[in-house]
Formats: structure tokens, C-alpha cells, sequence
């Protein structure tokens, strides 16, 4: 299923629409990239980590796969552009 990017919260969590849904039942609209750590917004490098996703996925529909968890109401997947897994875009 593809979902639209709405915003972009920092360098790895976003929000989608419409909303996912996982196996448990819980859904949500906050995507948490895995296997990737970006710097904190507040942290040197965080704005520009911010910026390279925004230029990268606003916008954009991706595809959310095997995802791992839910962690702080985000759910915690591989994250696909035009099928490519977007860590290798972003590493």
C-alpha cells in the first residue's frame, strides 16, 4: 500500500496519510525509519538531516514494509521510494 507523506517531523519520523495500521490493530499516522538514527533537531547536524528527508519524501507516496514495532505511537519499518529503500538514499 502506498501513503502520502504529510510532513516531516526530523531526519528519520515523518507523518502519512492515510493512516497505517498494524497486525495488533493499533494505527497511527507517524512513520519512524529503521535501521536509521538521524540527529535531533535541536542536535548539530539535525536540521540538515530534517531537510534531506523533507527534499527526499514530501510530498512522495512510499511504501511502509516488515515493520519491527511501535515505539512512542510511530510505527518502526523499512521505508520505500520508487522502490528503493530510502536508508540508501539517505546514508
Amino acid at each position: 500500500m502506498s501513503f502520502k507523506v504529510t510532513s516531516v517531523i526530523d531526519g528519520d519520523t515523518f507523518d502519512v496519510s492515510p493512516s497505517w495500521k498494524w497486525d495488533n490493530g493499533k494505527t497511527g499516522s507517524r512513520v519512524r525509519i529503521a535501521n536509521y538514527d538521524a540527529k535531533e533537531t535541536g542536535e548539530r547536524g539535525g536540521k540538515t538531516a530534517t531537510r534531506k528527508l523533507t527534499n527526499l519524501i514530501y510530498g512522495k507516496h512510499v511504501e511502509l514494509k516488515n515493520a519491527v514495532n511501535i515505539s512512542y505511537g510511530r510505527i518502526v519499518c523499512d521505508v520505500y521510494l520508487n522502490g528503493v529503500n530510502i536508508v540508501q538514499q539517505l546514508s
